[in-house]
């Protein structure tokens, strides 16, 4: 909203306001949804003076959103779109690597699957209004709707729009049995199928 506004294509509140109306919501078959958190696709568009107004443009970003989900290969996943969308923007967060996204979202389809929390630290600072940072102890302990550590499952949306390789990664993960991964501070991750190895690999990477 601010990246439209600073642009004069939209008022920031208006175009907010607008991604968390119901009944415009709705007009997108996203039923049950709270927010357009997630559904603002992220691409190239061209737009043309005058600004077409929010609900145009709102429109273009969601509509490319569910044209870009349309398209992609389904696999076999049990989840809902909403879950694919929430998923797909953990694993957006995550990392930056494309050739690691089916990697990450495998490691928490197996966690899913054995009913473990995701512990994402991601979703944890979406959660906290006005972070700043780093992300403490206590933050984990902190319960909100978003903060995987505490809750078990999905949280309730998406933190952020996740691209194409993130939505189909969701819906093809990679055949891992991976629990764990660790930043290995270099852009790329080491993953753990046991919290031993996992543990190890913290030590090795993080201390």
């Amino acid at each position: 909203a601010d990246l439209f506004a600073a642009g004069d294509w939209v008022d920031t509140q208006r175009f907010l306001a607008l991604a968390r109306d119901p009944g415009v919501i709705a007009s997108f078959g996203l039923d049950g949804v709270a927010s357009l958190e997630g559904y603002l696709f992220p691409d190239t568009y061209l737009l043309i003076k005058p600004s077409p107004g929010e609900e145009k443009i709102l429109a273009r970003l969601v509509n490319r959103a569910l044209e870009v989900y349309d398209s992609l290969d389904r696999g076999d996943t049990d989840l809902t779109r909403h879950q694919v969308f929430t998923l797909a923007s953990i694993v957006e967060k995550e990392t930056g690597r494309a050739d690691e996204r089916p990697v990450i979202a495998s490691v928490f389809h197996n966690r899913l699957a054995r009913r473990m929390k995701l512990q994402s630290d991601p979703t944890v600072i979406y959660g906290i209004e006005g972070f700043t940072g780093p992300l403490t102890k206590k933050d984990l302990k902190t319960p909100t709707p978003y903060n995987t550590y505490a809750i078990s499952g999905l949280p309730p949306g998406p933190i952020c729009s996740p691209g194409r390789d993130s939505l189909q990664a969701v819906l093809t993960p990679a055949a891992t049995n991976y629990l764990y991964f660790v930043s290995k501070n270099d852009g790329s991750h080491y993953f753990s199928p046991s919290l031993r190895e996992h543990n190890r690999a913290v030590r090795k990477y993080q201390r």
